[in-house]
């Protein structure tokens, strides 16, 4: 926190970011007091609802996960064989034992009504600004990285498709620290807004810039998946910050999958692996069913026990040769040069199996489910953020799996300071 103060406090005070923040304030504020904002819907707009419990406080609880799995094997029309009927029935199970009963045993010593000022809730706080300024940090070395990455291919990916297989890995996983970035910024704006210090104007103002930053960033490189998890990590705050409304959440959800659908429709076009009278939602039918055709490969070679017993997610660490996606394509079909999406359950079954599949989905719902209730207990704008991400990379991973190496990190993380928590509910001393 003290190196990410001094570079921030050195860098937002040199002329050209007083200059873009200078800009992005007398934009701010001819927004705030336009008339076109006059004309968006009040708060009032489609109260029903806001009459559901489950949608007010719980669509991004942790069973989200289980639904987008659900909606997931809905678009597979393709029959799937009774084993992996047998692992997805062990999965979900798993998933909902980790996420909803395990957390109602810990974290029962904080009190009722929970005061940030009361020393004797063991729930530890963090600092916003230190959180700011790591963000700050963040999303800088997402764009520095950026530029490195577009000068070496020597043009811009998105207006030419094939310069996106020419990208290094080394240049362009840095631009998704943009993403985390983001996210902790945003947590120190809505802390802003909850203590006075700015409206909620302002507020839903900063997010929609955060997230438009994020998302040009990221799409100026051609990828998909980092587009939606920006947009949906920021759903999930504003949600749990109470600056969107049900509606607008809705909405938002609605865009993310036709972002989805329009993406990858535009970029199967690109790479003419479609026809142009190939209908949208056919390819998204195509992609399901070869998802799982993968994940029923891989379940008929991993049996019980697996087959690689922790290669798959060691071959995350740079320098493995063979990415996690790339070693599915060769177990699959012995070609390397390829990158395979096994969705959510695809390392588990080939590492260790159903076992793999019943631990590390019990474990994923008790780290999401302990998230989830520290920000019941707590409503902290940084807890709010840090759950936010991780939920957003499960739901994403459905299809392509939690494999890549910074996310794993993020996990890690995020679950060593959910772990301090429960330690310190516990009164155990951590230091």
């Amino acid at each position: 926190s003290t190196i990410s103060r001094t570079i921030e406090n050195m860098i937002s005070k040199s002329f050209l970011f007083t200059l873009i923040f200078k800009i992005f304030e007398f934009i701010e504020n001819e927004w705030v007091n336009s008339y076109f904002k006059s004309l968006h819907p009040s708060e009032s707009f489609l109260s029903i609802f806001k009459k559901s419990k489950i949608l007010k406080e719980a669509i991004f609880s942790p069973l989200i996960v289980l639904v987008t799995f659900t909606l997931f094997l809905l678009l597979a029309t393709d029959p799937i064989s009774r084993d992996l009927q047998i692992v997805l029935i062990i999965a979900f199970v798993s998933f909902f034992i980790g996420s909803i009963i395990f957390p109602r045993f810990i974290l029962n010593n904080q009190n009722e009504e929970f005061n940030k000022t009361d020393k004797k809730n063991k729930i530890p706080l963090f600092d916003t600004k230190d959180i700011y300024s790591l963000g700050f940090c963040l999303t800088l070395i997402g764009i520095v990285f950026l530029f490195i990455s577009i000068a070496s291919v020597g043009g811009l990916p998105i207006l030419k498709s094939s310069l996106r297989y020419s990208l290094k890995p080394i240049f362009t996983m840095p631009v998704f620290l943009v993403i985390p970035g983001i996210g902790l910024i945003a947590s120190h704006r809505l802390n802003q807004y909850k203590n006075g210090e700015i409206s909620r104007s302002q507020v839903r103002f900063r997010f929609l810039v955060l997230t438009l930053i994020g998302m040009i960033t990221v799409l100026t490189l051609e990828y998909r998946t980092p587009i939606i998890a920006i947009l949906l990590m920021m759903i999930i705050i504003a949600y749990y910050g109470e600056i969107l409304s049900v509606w607008e959440v809705i909405l938002g959800a609605l865009i993310g999958v036709c972002a989805i659908m329009g993406i990858g429709y535009l970029r199967s076009l690109n790479e003419l692996a479609i026809s142009a009278n190939t209908s949208i939602f056919s390819t998204l039918e195509t992609r399901a069913n070869f998802t799982m055709h993968v994940l029923n490969l891989l379940n008929q070679i991993s049996g019980n026990f697996g087959l690689l017993h922790g290669k798959m997610i060691a071959s995350s660490m740079p320098g493995s040769p063979l990415g996690p996606r790339m070693l599915v394509g060769k177990l699959i079909a012995w070609r390397t040069e390829v990158t395979v999406t096994p969705t959510l359950l695809g390392q588990m079954i080939v590492d260790f199996g159903k076992i793999g599949v019943a631990v590390e989905m019990c474990l994923l719902g008790f780290i999401l489910g302990t998230g989830y209730k520290i920000i019941k207990i707590t409503k902290d704008s940084f807890y709010i953020a840090i759950y936010s991400l991780i939920l957003t990379y499960s739901i994403l991973g459905v299809e392509t799996g939690i494999l890549d190496i910074q996310i794993l990190f993020y996990f890690f993380i995020i679950s060593f300071i959910y772990l301090a928590v429960i330690l310190k509910d516990k009164g155990i001393k951590i230091y």
